[in-house]
């Protein structure tokens, strides 16, 4: 793929959008796009990773994953940010997996890549420490909803997360992927969900799940969702 392609494509994430051209020049070389499918898992606990993702139309989610095969999700990486930051910090292994939630392309580079760009490319670096860090504040809140909040408030709160990072006003996913990203019933979503659609707020089809009244989720939601999207 030629590297002027690449750089419209980075235009696409707004991690690499903000870059300094001259350091994006150089990145781009090493970024490989590549299309990911629905449920792709691209790194897995306690396995190194080789690869970090800058998603350009993908959702990819972090779960965590419990003694007893449960998941429940902890992060979410659209296109304004990247996925895999334990493969450059700290010894490289991840706690969480992450798999494609939302179908769609990404720029894929390789560890060895992002670490030589880590260190010669201050902007690069300087953008990939900030979003680490609200990831971590991502995780820390999601923590404190989904111990501290109703049902109703984590779905709303999941619903305007996905929509801020994805902007496709519709997700394909089922209840019981819900539920395993939420980390409770698979009943629990399909009452609340019932009660969004009710209200008007969504509306869910075969699968699909439509944001109707953005507005109404936002009346709707905890705390948690503005301190998230704050840092």
């Amino acid at each position: 793929m030629e590297q002027n392609h690449l750089k419209d494509l980075a235009s696409g994430n707004r991690l690499l959008a903000g870059l300094p051209r001259e350091e994006l020049h150089s990145i781009s070389k090493n970024l490989k796009y590549v299309d990911l499918e629905l449920g792709q898992v691209l790194h897995e606990p306690d396995h190194t990773i080789q690869y970090v993702y800058f998603p350009i139309s993908c959702v990819i989610s972090l779960l965590y994953i419990m003694e007893n095969g449960q998941t429940a999700e902890v992060g979410l990486t659209g296109r304004e940010g990247v996925a895999g930051s334990s493969g450059y910090l700290g010894d490289g292994t991840p706690a969480t997996r992450s798999v494609a939630q939302v179908a769609g392309a990404a720029l894929r580079m390789a560890i060895k890549d992002i670490e030589k760009h880590f260190l010669t490319c201050k902007g690069f670096r300087g953008v990939l420490l900030k979003y680490a860090q609200y990831t971590i504040a991502q995780i820390s809140l999601t923590a404190a909803c989904n111990r501290l909040h109703l049902v109703d408030q984590q779905f709303c709160r999941w619903l305007l997360i996905n929509d801020d990072v994805h902007r496709g006003n519709q997700l394909k996913m089922t209840h019981e992927l819900v539920a395993n990203m939420l980390g409770c019933s698979r009943v629990s979503v399909s009452v609340t969900a019932k009660k969004f659609q009710d209200r008007g707020f969504i509306r869910y089809t075969r699968g699909v799940i439509a944001i109707i009244d953005r507005h109404g989720l936002e009346e709707a939601v905890c705390e948690c969702y503005l301190a998230t999207i704050s840092h």
